[in-house]
């Protein structure tokens, strides 16, 4: 065990005790991590919602060894106070990490750097260490687990009686989900594996659990264990750190000549698949709560026999009995269930069309020609604002290495190209920034942005909003070496920042994400100067339908506007300058909708190109003022 670990703070939301659980369920879940990772390492406060508190009432039934302690939110630090909880901060008080996600990310990744032969809590990030890793506004998963299922049980445990009779339709997904077919790497081994085992008509044996399932049984008890199959042994050999079933290793000669898409599927053991995750502890505390609450009212969980069979499962992983223990979750012993007969299904397990995965044709076939004429009979066409400054430039022979984009370990030809970008951004905010102002540079990456803006502003608070830890501890490392003292650093999804600023940067943000910044200013009746990019992402989410503004509503449908934004694209140099020019068009009308989207709003929006054009393809730049 490492000594020299700094102590980080965890803050923690506190609204209100209901039966075993703190609510909102993120604290919750927040504190079963904790405990399952047996992690001493931060100092935890809870950030009381209400008004009348008191200390006996909150810390009494927490999480048994765990010392909490109550602070105001107006006692938080100050980038703290501009984030949704449960938030990190180290101790100088200018890197924070906010939202579930990244939080529990971070608990899991200091637990293993303290104790590294803790391996099993190092396993919760799964593959690659990707588990829950993309951002709930682009990850349909991570949305699910991190947002919809802890609002959905809150508001069914919250609901009156008549509004409580149904299962929610989140809930709803979780099970349809678990039935779906399994996809990790590396499986079609093993589903040649559960092919040779099929036609042998044979099962595989699962492992005994190790001791603690064997002492947690009370006398006289038989141990149940999950039914037998070939996903349950891989998924428990590897939570006992066994070697996975090797006796049908060697596959028969008809085996490996079988197509990939003749083999068997694999079925879910854990939410994620095969292996147990961060996203089963996330769910656990929530499905907990909904089941206890289901059962107190009587409901039949007939309908849910995948979440009820992976509900026992997840309770035969070692370590989880004692975490729940540790929290006071009196977890529940449910009976084996059978599905439901389909027709009976059909009346309750309907999911909301909001809530289906966006299957809508992505491939659409056809030039942009026929949209852009469609537009130009509606007097529409691409027009861009003259560039203020078209001259302007930083010196950078003279700033700081630190301060440079050839910092970031980039060629020179793409370091001069980034400088020149940034001369346009930094143009444009210097005409629009007063002393005292807060400048948020969302997406930013390693910083090039942000970090020229502080070294260049050292009256204005700057802030750097990336969801990459890798690239946010990169322009903090930068930072330092600058002695900069005006810059705080935040990872998280754009969503859990929700200070007040004044002025909101973004240098290249992919596809959605510009559109999610825009929102942002607009909330906060900031100014706002961006640079697009990636316009073949761009596509309906549950937050963001395009076209965006009511003049092109009026005129293109979402597939006409989709062909516009796969075209805007292709502006790559190797490409023939007559399809650069019409990239540079469908560009110029994806952005005029965006412009005239936020104008909707009181906004005074204008699209500039940026000086050089050279300087990227994607060279357009929004500056908007309320």
């Amino acid at each position: 065990m490492k000594d020299n670990v700094a102590e980080e703070h965890l803050y923690l939301a506190f609204s209100h005790q209901y039966r075993d659980s703190i609510f909102p369920l993120h604290t919750s879940i927040s504190l079963f991590l904790l405990s399952y990772c047996d992690c001493k390492l931060f100092k935890v406060f809870l950030v009381p919602t209400g008004e009348d508190v008191g200390d006996q009432r909150v810390t009494k039934n927490l999480a048994g060894d765990l010392e909490v302690h109550l602070i105001s939110r107006c006692q938080l630090p100050v980038v703290v106070q501009s984030c949704s909880l449960p938030a990190v901060l180290v101790k100088d008080e200018k890197f924070c990490r906010a939202g579930l996600s990244v939080v529990l990310r971070h608990i899991i990744q200091k637990t293993f750097e303290a104790d590294p032969s803790k391996k099993e809590v190092l396993e919760l990030l799964g593959f690659k260490k990707t588990c829950l890793k993309a951002c709930a506004e682009v990850s349909q998963w991570t949305r699910l687990c991190e947002i919809s299922i802890p609002l959905a049980v809150e508001r069914f445990l919250t609901a009156s009686p008549e509004h409580c009779q149904a299962i929610p339709p989140d809930i709803l997904l979780l099970e349809r989900k678990l039935g779906e077919p399994v996809r990790v790497h590396n499986d079609d081994k093993i589903r040649r594996q559960k092919l040779q085992q099929q036609k042998a008509g044979a099962k595989a044996a699962v492992p005994m659990l190790g001791e603690e399932a064997t002492e947690e049984l009370k006398p006289g008890e038989v141990h149940e264990h999950p039914p037998s199959s070939l996903e349950l042994s891989v998924a428990f050999s590897k939570l006992l750190a066994q070697e996975a079933p090797d006796a049908i290793n060697r596959e028969a000669p008809h085996i490996r000549r079988t197509k990939t898409s003749d083999l068997p599927v694999l079925d879910h053991v854990f939410a994620e698949g095969l292996y147990f995750t961060v996203a089963d502890l996330v769910l656990l505390p929530c499905i907990h709560q909904f089941l206890v609450s289901s059962k107190k009212q009587g409901k039949n969980l007939v309908n849910l026999p995948l979440i009820s069979s992976w509900y026992r499962r997840v309770q035969e992983v070692p370590g989880v009995k004692k975490a729940a223990g540790k929290c006071n979750m009196e977890l529940l012993q449910l009976p084996e269930l059978v599905s439901a007969p389909e027709e009976q299904l059909q009346g309750c397990a309907s999911v909301p069309d909001e809530l289906e995965e966006d299957h809508e044709d992505s491939h659409f076939i056809g030039g942009p020609r026929p949209t852009m004429t469609k537009l130009m009979e509606n007097g529409i066409e691409a027009k861009f604002s003259p560039h203020p400054c078209p001259n302007w430039t930083l010196d950078w022979t003279n700033l700081p290495s630190a301060v440079s984009p050839g910092e970031g370990k980039m060629s020179r030809d793409r370091a001069l190209r980034k400088q020149q970008q940034l001369n346009n951004l930094v143009a444009a905010v210097t005409k629009l920034a007063k002393p005292g102002d807060l400048i948020v540079d969302f997406c930013s990456g390693g910083g090039h942005v942000g970090i020229v803006l502080a070294y260049m502003m050292p009256s204005c608070q700057v802030v750097l909003i990336e969801n990459k830890e890798l690239s946010l501890i990169r322009a903090k490392d930068r930072s330092d070496e600058l002695g900069l003292n005006n810059i705080w650093f935040i990872q998280a999804n754009l969503d859990y920042f929700n200070g007040t600023f004044n002025i909101g940067v973004a240098l290249h943000a992919c596809g959605v994400a510009t559109d999610m910044v825009i929102e942002h200013c607009l909330r906060a009746r900031a100014a706002f100067v961006i640079s697009p990019c990636c316009y073949g992402f761009i596509q309906n989410t549950v937050k963001f339908k395009y076209p965006r503004s009511h003049q092109f509503k009026e005129i293109l449908s979402y597939k006409e506007h989709m062909i516009l934004c796969r075209f805007a694209d292709q502006t790559a140099v190797q490409l023939p300058p007559e399809r650069r020019q019409i990239g540079k068009q469908c560009m110029g009308l994806v952005d005029l909708d965006r412009a005239w989207a936020a104008e909707e709003h009181n906004y005074s929006v204008q699209v500039i190109s940026m000086e050089p054009e050279s300087c990227s393809p994607k060279n357009n730049m929004f500056v908007g003022i309320p």
